[in-house]
């Protein structure tokens, strides 16, 4: 996924949940997006972070 659409599908599932979202890059160099609390990867693989809270 590009980091365009993995920003885009962040962001509409935080908005939806209500939660924080993480940005990854996993092992193979893709990125993907999971809810916060349930990332438990490298914090060094993380590319971003949305908050729907943030203003």
């Amino acid at each position: 996924m590009s980091f365009p659409d993995a920003h885009a599908f962040a962001f509409s599932l935080a908005t939806t949940l209500m939660v924080v979202i993480v940005i990854f890059r996993a092992g193979d160099g893709t990125l993907s997006v999971v809810p916060a609390n349930e990332y438990d990867g490298d914090d060094d693989a993380i590319v971003g972070e949305i908050d729907p809270f943030a203003s």
